[in-house]
């Protein structure tokens, strides 16, 4: 694992995120292209809880306290119960942002980590190792489902018109 490579990509990660969410109202933030699809704002929501309940404090159990167990996290029930798309946007992205520099401040002491500590769960068996890089991959899987929205959100924009010009989707 290259520890500082993914470090600077979770710092560069939020920049992107940052960027994929600049210049979105509020409104547009709100929109679900499906029912079954989740808004802008939900995206970064449930980044934001996943920054503060998931990867950050499970990652520190799994190094420093394995003999506690990891703190419920439930993203789908989250969305509703949590009123996801009655947040603000900028409110929730700063939120998201700052937590990440917590956590990027956190992860710079972890440099001499047993990344190969392990925690059973119910459902699997991890490493620390595991934890950290899944950290780094799952804002690639939030930053691809902006884009999909962002790209949504343009064809919202452009109608009448037609973008098929611009290559295939």
């Amino acid at each position: 694992m290259e520890f500082e490579k993914l470090c600077q990509e979770l710092a560069t990660n939020a920049e992107t995120i940052r960027a994929l969410v600049n210049g979105v109202s509020q409104t547009e933030a709100q929109i679900r292209p499906t029912p079954d699809s989740w808004s802008i704002l939900e995206v970064v929501c449930h980044l934001y809880d996943e920054e503060i309940n998931d990867f950050r404090p499970r990652l520190d159990v799994i190094l420093n306290h394995p003999d506690q167990e990891f703190a419920p996290n439930d993203p789908q029930v989250w969305i509703t119960e949590r009123k996801y798309n009655e947040q603000d946007l900028g409110v929730m992205l700063g939120k998201f942002l700052a937590e990440r520099e917590k956590s990027l401040e956190w992860v710079k002491g972890l440099t001499n980590s047993n990344w190969e500590a392990s925690y059973t769960t119910p459902w699997r068996t991890m490493n620390a190792g595991d934890m950290f890089t899944s950290w780094a991959a799952h804002d690639i899987l939030h930053m691809r489902q902006l884009v999909e929205l962002r790209y949504a959100r343009v064809l919202r924009l452009t109608t009448p018109y037609n973008v098929e010009y611009a290559g295939g989707w």
